[in-house]
């Protein structure tokens, strides 16, 4: 896969990210090919940039699956979307729709987990809060289900991550959407959603409503102490709480923010699994970096040994991938490309994932895609 500005999409390339409105409908879908149209719609929505899986137009590449169906992510989106508006209308909201879109992702997480997870969806910036929330409801409920939990206590927990961020309401948009550094006074005015998200959802009277609002309340929380609102440490912090600090800061690290760039999903797991020591319940991130894709389908990676393209992901191995061996340690290519397991071949090490920039001109430059060997060995 490939992130590609605008301008260099081409019709008959298929998308590997679907893109949302404000509202929550689903404006393209994943593994959609594009046309002159859609293109022109991107354009016209602001969309500078696109993943595709492939820049040859003729391959018809399809992305890897994902843990949720786009019907039900967009079903989730739309619902969440529906819950602020109440809230900013009328203080209240009706929890049966959510419900049956947490309902709904649970199902599919259950029948889809041999999946691993490989985001690459876009948020237009006004509905980042919903896509995120979705985003979290899901990798929660997927810890969840690698942690043991009942179909009840993950009902729970997807429900309430759903709802996590909903203290947000009461942050003004030009703190959240702050391109800069945040003054003391303003992430002092952050840290206060928690604890708003808490009292909103308490003041709903729902059955099992603290189940659902301590997701709210606690998903900042850190196993050391450092977290807020309440500096809670060790079991003193909720099981959902723990797990979806992990799913939170995940997304958050993934996705793109008027102040930072996506980071790749091996940047993400460097920085939480080695340079946040002590933040998160160590058990709960070892099941859930098992079931994310360190290095997606499609990533292009520079190892010891040369170039080569990602081609299968399995549980448990996602930082030792399947790759296709393309070119050598020089970049020249390969008169025969060859399949290598990085799980069985200890002696490799991989140095860096080649970032879009570098992938585009290479292919550019040696007029050859790496994406068109994975049909090629496919078999």
């Amino acid at each position: 896969m490939i992130d590609l500005p605008l301008k260099r999409l081409k019709p008959g390339m298929v998308t590997a990210q679907s893109i949302y409105n404000s509202s929550g409908a689903n404006y393209l879908t994943r593994g959609t090919e594009l046309t002159k149209q859609y293109i022109d719609r991107l354009r016209n929505l602001g969309v500078s940039n696109l993943h595709v899986v492939s820049t040859v137009v003729d391959e018809k590449l399809l992305p890897p699956e994902e843990i949720l169906s786009e019907k039900t992510r967009a079903l989730a989106v739309k619902r969440v979307y529906d819950v602020f508006q109440q809230i900013e209308q009328s203080g209240t909201f009706d929890l049966e729709p959510l419900s049956k879109a947490a309902a709904a992702m649970v199902n599919d997480i259950m029948e889809r987990r041999g999946n691993l997870v490989q985001l690459t969806d876009i948020r237009v910036h006004d509905m980042y809060t919903f896509a995120h929330s979705v985003n979290v409801a899901m990798l929660s409920g997927l810890i969840g289900v690698l942690a043991g939990l009942t179909e009840k206590q993950l009902t729970e927990l997807t429900l309430g991550a759903l709802l996590h961020d909903l203290g947000k309401i009461a942050v003004p948009q030009e703190v959240l959407n702050k391109p800069g550094r945040l003054t003391k006074n303003e992430f002092d005015i952050i840290k206060h959603h928690p604890m708003a998200g808490f009292d909103k959802i308490m003041r709903m009277h729902l059955e099992d409503g603290a189940k659902l609002a301590v997701v709210a309340l606690q998903h900042h929380e850190h196993m050391d102490g450092t977290g807020y609102p309440d500096g809670l440490a060790g079991d003193k912090i909720h099981l959902y709480g723990r797990i979806s600090a992990i799913a939170d800061v995940y997304d958050a690290l993934t996705s793109t923010r008027p102040y930072k760039k996506a980071y790749s999903p091996a940047i993400a797991y460097n920085i939480m699994a080695n340079c946040s020591a002590g933040q998160f319940d160590e058990r709960l991130l070892k099941f859930f970096f098992a079931n994310v894709a360190i290095y997606p389908v499609g990533a292009v990676l520079k190892t010891t040994a040369g170039y080569g393209i990602v081609k299968e992901v399995q549980f448990g191995h996602t930082d030792r991938p399947r790759v296709i061996m393309f070119a050598d340690a020089s970049g020249q290519n390969l008169a025969h490309p060859y399949e290598e397991d990085l799980s069985e071949q200890v002696e490799r090490h991989i140095d860096t994932v080649v970032d879009d920039v570098d992938l585009y001109n290479f292919i550019r430059a040696k007029g050859f895609d790496p994406a068109s060997l994975l049909k090629e060995y496919s078999a």
